[in-house]
């Protein structure tokens, strides 16, 4: 059985957050794959995207959503980080940052330099599943989990529903 990075394990034990460690098939580690084999509601899964501005000294900043939402990336993320163009981060940029791989990126132990910003739909869950830090573990936790963090912005329309 798989576990979860170190450094996010470290985190959540010393502030005595509550979790629960999910092996995954790292096949299945992305959102719709993982939903539909480990029967979990998409409504319950959240989505972890790093974004950066596109022009200048890079910005980035890590946003949660739930899997039935869309990241209003033009609107509110660009209008919050201040710039007039951003985009979604890629891979290797993602790896380099969080070093996490794109399916099992969490909020949960990343540098602290890194703002990260959840959409309030999130608090609305009695638990959300995230990225373990890797495509082999997913973590259950209440939302609570993710405000209690230092670093962390509650932000409302940070996402906007969509159907699935």
């Amino acid at each position: 059985m798989s576990d979860i990075l170190p450094q996010t394990r470290e985190v959540l034990e010393n502030a005595g957050l509550e979790f629960e460690v999910m092996a995954c098939d790292p096949s299945l580690a992305d959102t719709q794959a993982f939903c539909e084999h480990y029967n979990i509601p998409f409504a319950n899964s959240a989505n972890a995207i790093l974004i950066k501005s596109k022009k200048g000294d890079p910005q980035y900043t890590l946003c949660v959503l739930l899997a039935t939402h869309r990241l209003d990336v033009n609107h509110c993320v660009r209008k919050k980080l201040g710039v007039k163009k951003v985009s979604f981060a890629s891979a290797d940029e993602t790896r380099s940052l969080t070093g996490m791989e794109i399916g099992g990126v969490t909020p949960i132990g990343l540098p602290s330099d890194l703002p990260i910003w959840v959409d309030e739909d999130v608090t609305h869950c009695e638990y959300i599943i995230l990225g373990g830090g890797n495509r082999s573990s997913k973590l259950k936790v209440p939302p609570k989990t993710l405000l209690d963090m230092n670093g962390v912005e509650l932000v409302p329309d940070l996402a906007n529903l969509y159907v699935i």
